[in-house]
């Protein structure tokens, strides 16, 4: 398990040398968030976390290896900067780490915590879904862990294979009193992050690996927010509408351009960011103009979170639906080594499964 953690800090920083899948396109943030400077993904994180640190005095990071910067290099420079007290490493335990973050959050801290990969936070579901997601509940708000936000890597990255590619999102959305974030980009990663890390209620914050390197933005030096619960249109259309989070945004934008080119199909491209409590007046408002919704996420396609969205549209746009709900998603088998390239829903398959849509 998180053992491993002492040996694999080489070994995945030439893993994340490798090139993307698919192209990354960056977006230019609002004008009114002030002026900005270039980062990748994984230094728009530890500009968050700075500017928390320097904000909130109660303000605590922690998790495996942060206090030297950790795998991903997102906590590099704070411990020297806001001192061990504040900036710490943990022992090797997930339950510990959530469990400490928990008692932190009720004694009034704001605890931000890291698992050093999202497949390692299972030994610590107990805590998360029967803990910190039902204080508040069970004690009629007399109790309250809300400033609590998990920190994770998370997705495929090359060659993770089964331990180190996960996208367990899908566990922590079944779960009322926890909310779950995946952000595509560094501008979003940054306003996403502050805003989690200030909402009153305990955020599952999961970051695509595969972007901390490749992704870079013009991202505000500022502080500032994007909303929770809160999709974007990134694209508008009028036959399709499409809709993914993480890094599968940036692989159906690629789509997208493919089936305006080729097959004269206009689409329109949501990203969903909040996955739980997740924005369904957007999804329906464009499903119910298009007719057609394609929904894909790397994680397996059984009860993976595209399941839940079909189901929903089904329930409130059924009139509106020219088709069935499609979905690309991962296989239900655990994730492969190195067969992943035929694994995650690359822009072949959901194009082919698009033009299939389009044709219903």
């Amino acid at each position: 398990m998180a053992l491993f953690a002492r040996f694999r800090p080489l070994s995945f920083r030439l893993l994340l040398r490798r090139p993307a899948s698919t192209a990354f396109v960056a977006d230019e943030p609002d004008p009114s968030w002030g002026p900005t400077t270039q980062k990748n993904l994984f230094q728009s994180v530890t500009d968050a976390l700075d500017t928390i640190l320097s904000m909130d005095d109660t303000a605590v990071v922690f998790g495996e290896d942060v206090h030297f910067g950790g795998v991903f290099r997102c906590t590099v420079g704070l411990a020297e900067k806001y001192g061990k007290e504040r900036v710490f490493s943990t022992p090797l335990s997930e339950q510990g780490i959530v469990g400490f973050g928990i008692g932190m959050a009720a004694a009034g801290a704001t605890a931000i915590a890291e698992i050093q990969f999202a497949d390692y936070v299972f030994p610590a579901f107990d805590q998360l879904v029967n803990e910190a997601a039902k204080y508040r509940y069970r004690s009629g708000s007399m109790f309250n862990c809300g400033p609590l936000t998990v920190r994770m890597p998370c997705g495929a990255v090359g060659h993770g294979a089964l331990y180190h590619s996960q996208s367990p999102e899908a566990y922590f959305a079944h779960t009322p009193g926890l909310k779950v974030v995946m952000p595509r980009s560094p501008i979003q990663t940054k306003g996403l992050l502050l805003a989690s890390i200030r909402d009153p209620n305990p955020v599952i914050f999961m970051e695509p690996k595969i972007l901390y390197r490749q992704a870079v933005e013009n991202v505000p030096v500022g502080d500032y927010e994007i909303p929770l619960s809160k999709a974007e249109v990134l694209r508008e259309g009028s036959d399709v509408t499409v809709v993914g989070w993480g890094n599968q945004v940036h692989v159906l934008r690629e789509v997208c351009g493919m089936a305006e080119k080729e097959l004269g199909i206009s689409c329109e491209l949501i990203d969903l960011r909040t996955i739980y409590p997740w924005d369904t007046e957007t999804i329906c408002k464009s499903v119910s103009k298009t007719g057609r919704l394609l929904v894909s996420h790397e994680a397996p396609l059984t009860n993976g979170f595209a399941a839940e969205i079909a189901a929903f549209v089904q329930g409130e746009c059924f009139l509106h639906l020219e088709a069935p709900v499609a979905r690309v998603c991962g296989w239900d088998t655990p994730f492969p080594h190195v067969h992943e390239p035929f694994y995650v829903p690359n822009k072949y398959r959901c194009f082919d499964a698009l033009k299939t849509l389009a044709a219903y």
